[in-house]
């Protein structure tokens, strides 16, 4: 079954990331995100933010004064993740209803499994589940997140109604990940690229910074044009105005093929993206210690 969203998809290149914002933050993120150029935005369940995500969208596009390129709920790409996969189908059905609800933007574009924990049948289970909100009209395309490459033949194996059009998972110059990023490509799955920036751990990185000085831009530019490069969709995180805009903005900024080949490189198998500090409540702060424990969720069983 194809995707009439897809080709939305290919064009959105650039997401902001809404990881572990505050209702507040990311309500503030998403308005100002809009006013730079952003048109796509991906968050979860885990994170604790849908609703506000969904009002700011929401806000931005019925304001005359601040929508003034006219855009409508189809220009939007809004992006969510079940917490977690389960065995019992109803229950699954019922989270995906719930996050439609709480956007309240009438559907969601990408809905996600967040990881592959839980085991096959909980993974199989979930996955029916988003192909009926896909067929109930909730949900326009739906995908996967974390999975290894273990994780992504199964699922093709099963010969599932819709196929995934979306893997995303941790990519950057210092883990390029490519046993799982062959098999995406394999299967025509788009690789969607969450921590572009290792969370700032690899920023001051002498390899980056010299490159960024060669083609005078910041060093989060490069990460995301490196991305962008590999025909990779990139999501970078910031809470910060000036740097959401400067993140989106490397239209100009064009790497030569040797230095991409430098960057790869660089590949260390450098994990950032599960460790989890700062506030955070209840569920979303144990789903996450869990996440730290398990280290790396594409090894899951």
């Amino acid at each position: 079954m194809a995707s009439s969203n897809r080709p939305l998809l290919s064009r959105l290149t650039i997401q902001l990331g809404l990881f572990m914002m505050s209702g507040r933050e990311a309500t503030q993120a998403v308005h100002w995100a809009l006013q730079a150029g952003y048109r796509g935005f991906d968050t979860a369940q885990m994170y604790g933010n849908e609703r506000e995500a969904g009002r700011a969208i929401a806000s931005f596009l019925s304001s005359r004064q601040e929508n003034r390129e006219n855009l409508r709920r189809e220009d939007i790409h809004y992006t969510t993740k079940l917490m977690e996969n389960g065995t019992s189908y109803d229950s699954v059905r019922r989270s995906i209803k719930d996050s439609v609800e709480a956007c309240g933007l009438g559907y969601v574009d990408l809905f996600l499994l967040h990881s592959p924990y839980g085991g096959k049948e909980a993974r199989l289970t979930s996955w029916r589940a988003l192909e009926d909100a896909v067929e109930s009209g909730e949900v326009r395309m739906i995908g996967v997140s974390n999975f290894g490459v273990r994780h992504v033949e199964e699922l093709m194996a099963s010969n599932p109604r819709i196929k995934p059009v979306v893997n995303q998972f941790e990519v950057h110059p210092f883990h390029t990940q490519m046993p799982i990023r062959k098999v995406c490509k394999k299967y025509d799955i788009t690789v969607e690229a969450y921590a572009p920036f290792a969370r700032g751990l690899r920023l001051k990185h002498p390899a980056v910074v010299e490159l960024a000085n060669k083609y005078s831009c910041t060093t989060s530019q490069l990460l995301v044009k490196w991305a962008m490069q590999h025909n990779m969709v990139t999501l970078p995180k910031s809470t910060r105005r000036e740097r959401m805009i400067s993140n989106v903005d490397v239209g100009g900024l064009q790497i030569s093929e040797q230095d991409m080949r430098a960057m790869d490189n660089l590949d260390e198998g450098f994990i950032s993206a599960w460790y989890v500090s700062g506030p955070a409540g209840g569920s979303r702060l144990r789903w996450c210690e869990e996440l730290t424990q398990r280290r790396n969720p594409t090894n899951a069983a």
